[in-house]
């Protein structure tokens, strides 16, 4: 059983990268891939290109067995929609394995205003990341759907190929790509929020000093929003903005 972990990672940071390292050791998934995003449909286009993202990601996981930096996003045209992402694992994988969603307990809340959420659910299982503490969604029909589809162990999810909801509990730190950015861009030191190898391949790019003015959004058709999970922030711990 794998996980997908998708988000902006402008830059990936601790809080990312501890969420996926719980998640993965938690239901004993083979490996969790984190995809950076493409093209946005529902915010600001990332400050840093695809490849230098992927790049920081790569030096990120490089001693994190298991975690594995994925450029699919990256590489497809168009807007990027998590429905797209799972269909193209669901490929690889074949109708019966397993596959897992981490999605942040933010996103989550707003999970019906996804692009064909319901698609969704029929192609991987949900690994909602909550802060300690953290309440169950406002909104009575995704309660409900989550009380129905909710599993009882990790032992649930290897038992069926989608559909199942889990919930689990991560190490919350109060971290955000949008803080990191405003560190570099004022010349304050944003070390030990991120890995330095990290932190030193975007100080050397350059691509986060002077003013962050954010680039438009591709918008999506109004049915069509969706929140990107990593990037609502699970953990917030981590707005990735």
């Amino acid at each position: 059983m794998i996980g997908i972990f998708g988000g902006a990672f402008d830059p990936v940071h601790a809080g990312h990268l501890r969420a996926a390292l719980e998640v993965r050791e938690a239901l004993g998934l083979d490996a969790v891939h984190l995809l950076p995003l493409g093209v946005a449909v529902h915010r600001a286009q990332p400050h840093a290109e695809g490849a230098l993202r992927l790049r920081m990601l790569q030096v990120a996981v490089d001693l994190a067995p298991g975690l594995v930096a994925d450029d699919w996003e990256l590489q497809r045209p168009g807007g990027s929609y998590t429905v797209d992402t799972l269909g193209h694992f669901r490929d690889q994988l074949g109708p019966n394995a397993p596959l897992c969603l981490l999605v942040g307990g933010d996103a989550f809340n707003g999970f019906f205003e996804w692009h064909r959420p319901r698609d969704i659910l029929g192609l991987a299982h949900l690994a909602v990341i909550r802060r300690p503490g953290s309440v169950l969604p406002r909104d009575p029909d995704l309660r409900d759907e989550l009380e129905r589809r909710r599993a009882a162990s990790p032992a649930d999810l290897r038992a069926v190929p989608a559909g199942r909801i889990w919930l689990q509990s991560v190490t919350q730190l109060d971290i955000c790509s949008t803080r990191i950015r405003r560190l570099i861009a004022t010349g304050r030191s944003a070390r030990f929020l991120l890995p330095d190898a990290v932190l030193d391949m975007a100080l050397a790019a350059g691509c986060y000093a002077g003013p962050q003015e954010p680039t438009p959004a591709t918008a999506p058709a109004p049915e069509t929003r969706e929140e990107t999970p990593s990037d609502t922030s699970t953990q917030r711990g981590h707005n990735a903005a």
